[in-house]
């Protein structure tokens, strides 16, 4: 009988022992599964604030940008578009500096100098509207303005760079918050700004153009000239232009029939075993891409003559007449921008580009899709004033380094010829495009010099 009660005994014990166990996998499987999405959620949470950060980051330098080009307009309606992009850029830099994880106390000073180029700049593009001219102090204020959103710009990098390495945690930003983006700006002075209006009605401002390696991409392309072609004769385009020498194999990936210009796309691999991916049109039979990416371990040719190198590759390859602009080297490795040119006029919109290796001057790449869009032949004859006149509706601090005529295109898919102006006000240098039909003043770039390259804003 005890010996009954004893096995009964150690049967519950064991039955408790398995529902204990099984509880505690149960806890375990649940633990693991609540860490999995706290962590899922704090990875969420930073994807944000890194996407709030650095578009923060991005409409701070066209802050900065469009607050430099208000310096040196000198007509009311292009003076008028700047400063509404400087209003619309400044307003989306407040709207992503509120979605970072810091108490906005810290944010104070940053908060207000942000919605002091906001009102201010409003108030000025109102008065451009009326065409009513910048006063010297509106112009000095501006240039106040300027200085402290460089200072605002460079704390931003340093954070980027720190955040960039692991020095520094969204977490950390909550304590180290002022310090951080609020110091380089907390000497705002208030009183610079006790001219403005206590309310502002809301303005829909017009849209910034851009740079012109950004141009038309949308209806017919206008240098997409010939029939439509078959794969097998793309095949062959393909084999002529990278020489049926230098290929080894040659295979099809298919038809891009959604691409911005539809084409075949073919994968080369040259005697060297490099692999080169080469696009064909189908309407025509141009080369809209090709590439090939290798190591370049040294820097041997300089820069002039990669660009003569790239410029005689282009000719040869059925593009005449082209002119390098702006690049940028990376690796090894330069792109240069190309435009056309026309009877010493500059087409900006018929852009190549063009990737050349430094230590050997290998041509590893080219992209026409500015140029196939846009190619055609120009009048160039509706020039009603002279350089002389132009000059005289140039900022009077600008001074003028080189002069010349450019098409340049616009927002509305149209193309305004200009003279090009390139000179620099208070070490910074500009281009300015002024109308060469109506002596209008029509967009102002920055161009940025740095140790990789020369590029505009």
């Amino acid at each position: 009988m005890n010996k009954l009660v004893d096995w009964k005994n150690r049967l519950k014990k064991g039955h408790m022992l398995s529902v204990i166990g099984v509880l505690l996998i149960i806890v375990a499987i649940l633990g693991f599964f609540l860490y999995k999405k706290q962590r899922e959620y704090r990875q969420a949470s930073e994807n944000n604030y890194n996407m709030a950060f650095y578009e923060l980051v991005d409409y701070v330098q066209k802050v900065e940008t469009y607050l430099a080009k208000s310096l040196i307009s000198t007509t009311p309606e292009h003076g008028a578009e700047t400063l509404t992009n400087l209003w619309r850029e400044a307003n989306l830099a407040q709207s992503y500096l509120s979605r970072l994880p810091i108490e906005s106390q810290e944010l104070e000073n940053t908060e207000r100098f942000l919605n002091q180029v906001s009102d201010y700049s409003y108030s000025l593009s109102r008065k451009n509207i009326y065409k009513e001219s910048l006063s010297q102090e509106d112009l000095k204020n501006l240039k106040d303005l300027h200085g402290y959103s460089v200072e605002l710009q460079n704390t931003l990098n340093q954070l980027s760079d720190d955040l960039n390495s692991g020095r520094l945690e969204w977490g950390e930003l909550t304590n180290k918050g002022n310090l951080a983006f609020a110091q380089q700006v907390d000497n705002v002075s208030k009183e610079s700004f006790s001219n403005l209006e206590e309310n502002f009605h809301e303005y829909s401002g017009l849209i910034y153009d851009g740079a012109f390696s950004e141009h038309l991409t949308k209806g017919d392309p206008k240098g997409l000239t010939g029939d439509d072609i078959s794969e097998e004769q793309a095949r062959q385009k393909a084999e002529e232009f990278i020489g049926k020498g230098n290929i080894k194999d040659i295979s099809n990936l298919g038809y891009s029939e959604n691409a911005t210009i539809p084409v075949y796309d073919f994968s080369i691999t040259n005697k060297d075993n490099a692999t080169i991916n080469v696009s064909i049109s189908r309407k025509g039979g141009h080369v809209v891409y090709m590439n090939s990416n290798r190591d370049v371990n040294s820097e041997v040719i300089s820069q002039d003559d990669a660009k003569d190198k790239g410029k005689k590759f282009l000719a040869e390859k059925g593009f005449p007449n082209m002119k390098e602009t702006y690049y940028l080297k990376q690796e090894g490795i330069v792109t240069i921008n190309y435009a056309y040119v026309q009877n010493n006029v500059i087409v900006y919109p018929d852009l190549i580009k063009v990737k050349v290796a430094l230590d050997n001057g290998e041509v590893l790449g080219m992209e026409t899709t500015g140029y196939l869009n846009n190619h055609e032949k120009r009048d160039i004859s509706k020039v009603k004033i002279s350089k002389e006149d132009a000059k005289k509706n140039l900022n009077k601090d600008l001074n003028i380094e080189s002069e010349g005529m450019a098409i340049i295109p616009t927002e509305w898919k149209s193309e305004i010829l200009c003279y090009e102006f390139k000179g620099k006000v208070d070490d910074k240098e500009f281009l300015v495009y002024i109308n060469a039909e109506n002596g209008r003043e029509e967009d102002i770039l920055i161009i940025t010099n740095t140790p990789n390259g020369t590029l505009t804003m």
